[in-house]
């Protein structure tokens, strides 16, 4: 036989079906599996904890009357509030099919939400570069280039906070955001000459519809992420679209149209009106205090949105990097520090631009060589000093490296409290999740729009005068009437009222419940 004869063996069974052709997962998907499996027992092995309570109390009040549902922490309506979103009534629906309480269904909702931000996380990435290592370095430094500093709040997406939040409405929200950005990017570069890998979706005019329909969901699930994902959708459009003028002006104008309209019509509350409340400002002023230690790694981002540019004054991801920086500016400088929750997100672009640079062919030159460096040495500081306690078991943890927050549960006390009754409570950790499994409190620990906030402020002034050391009987029966309040949950350090029976106590904590009224 001659050397220049091709023999082709016979292909048997599935592969035969393929040409031949085994199938192989890309690096990014053989990547995410890992990181989802990690992630997800990372997540569940954390007691829940943080904002976890208010979200399983909106699915307890959902579970209870789908159509009206009563405020999630107080027994007051809920008409108007922004907890009783699409995502939180599927999860409703979901937890009266299946009989599941409010902190069993957040507890599940963890890998579902992972799936959707994976998901949307490559398909972001494959528009931008075809480079099959991008998505890969995208999600290393999305989760690692934070800085070395703990930052934990809903809506960053570190590994460390990845521990408490993945739960939560805003992960759900921001894979949402990434697929509407690929869309958004895939449609604003049709009819370019340019070389991606990108979701097909719909074309046409039922499409825009359809990528309205997606930033309107993201704007009724978790409004302040919407301020991004609308910043980055301006800036993909601005960026890659040419031709900006007669149909092409048209069809943006109804994915914006579609959207405002999404949001309008959902009935549980008015999302717009969140643009004048300031009621949770204040607490979210911290934020801009701890700005250096908790980001200054997410700036090894900078150098490539510098390159990028240089090489296009309207690349998408610098737009949007300056969008992102000017609405931060903006709360800090107006004092609606509300703003400031999109500073996870606005670290994406020069994660993301970092990661696209990183992912060129080899050979290297000097500067991307330097800069694949920093990135490297960037990543193991910010694993060490402050997301090595998010996944590293604390059998496994040679050095003690910092854990995630450890909640105690309060279960113990749940089981004798019946759904609705009110409850008085003088500890932190209790009055942020005793209501996530039905009971009410006398005075809801976190703002609500459909709580004026003056009536709040009147309910926790009577809660601190009942708990007050120089509170009389007659004082305190006052305000159990009052609000109905039926069960004291207090500290160790607290002593329990004369009037008040004991009932349970926790073996952990020293909390006592005891009955009143």
């Amino acid at each position: 036989m001659s050397a220049d004869v091709l023999v082709r063996r016979p292909v048997r069974g599935a592969t035969a079906l393929r040409g031949g052709r085994s199938w192989r997962p890309t690096p990014y998907q053989a990547a995410a599996f890992l990181f989802f499996l990690a992630m997800s027992l990372a997540y569940w092995a954390v007691p829940l904890c943080c904002d976890a309570g208010q979200h399983a109390a909106v699915v307890e009040r959902l579970k209870a009357d789908l159509l009206d549902p009563r405020h999630p922490m107080a027994d007051l309506p809920g008409a108007g509030s922004a907890y009783y979103s699409p995502y939180a009534l599927a999860q409703g629906v979901f937890a009266r099919l299946t009989g599941l309480g409010g902190w069993e269904v957040v507890r599940l909702a963890g890998p579902l939400n992972l799936l959707v931000l994976l998901t949307g996380l490559n398909r972001f990435v494959r528009v931008l570069s075809p480079r099959p290592w991008a998505p890969v370095l995208a999600l290393g430094a999305m989760t690692l280039l934070w800085g070395t500093e703990r930052a934990w709040w809903s809506g960053y997406l570190g590994l460390m906070s990845m521990t408490g939040n993945l739960g939560y409405p805003s992960t759900f929200a921001i894979g949402l955001t990434f697929w509407a950005w690929a869309l958004t990017g895939a449609r604003a570069r049709d009819g370019r000459r340019v070389r991606y890998v990108g979701p097909s979706g719909l074309r046409g005019l039922p499409g825009y519809a359809g990528l309205g329909a997606l930033y309107g969901l993201v704007l009724l699930i978790h409004p302040i992420t919407s301020v991004a994902a609308v910043l980055g959708a301006v800036a993909l459009v601005a960026g890659w679209q040419r031709g900006l003028r007669g149909p092409v002006v048209g069809r943006w104008a109804l994915t914006g149209a579609v959207a405002v309209a999404v949001a309008a019509l959902w009935p549980y509350f008015d999302v717009f009106a969140l643009a004048g409340d300031g009621s949770v400002d204040a607490m979210h002023r911290v934020l801009y205090l701890d700005l250096p230690g908790q980001f200054w790694l997410g700036l090894l981002g900078l150098p490539a949105l510098w390159a990028r540019g240089r090489r296009s004054a309207r690349d998408p991801l610098v737009l949007m990097f300056a969008l992102d920086c000017a609405v931060v500016a903006y709360g800090w400088c107006t004092g609606h520090y509300t703003y400031g929750r999109i500073l996870g997100l606005s670290l994406v672009p020069a994660q993301f631009a970092l990661a696209v640079e990183l992912a060129a062919p080899r050979p290297w030159g000097r500067w991307r060589g330097a800069l694949g460096a920093a990135a490297a040495a960037g990543a193991v500081a910010g694993f060490l000093t402050v997301h090595a306690g998010a996944v590293v078991p604390r059998a496994l943890d040679p050095v003690g490296f910092e854990q995630p927050p450890q909640w105690p549960d309060y279960a113990w006390a749940a089981r004798h409290i019946g759904p609705g009754e009110v409850v008085i409570t003088d500890g932190y950790y209790a009055g942020h999740a005793i209501a996530g499994y039905g009971p009410n409190l006398a005075a809801p620990a976190w703002p609500d729009p459909a709580l004026d906030e003056r009536q709040r402020a009147r309910r926790t002034a009577d809660v601190r005068a009942y708990l007050a050391p120089a509170s009389t009987p007659a004082e305190r029966a006052a305000v159990v009437r009052r609000y109905d309040v039926r069960w004291l949950l207090l500290t160790r350090w607290h002593p329990v009222p004369e009037e008040a029976v004991v009932v349970a106590w926790s073996g952990r904590t020293g909390e006592v419940l005891a009955r009143v009224g």
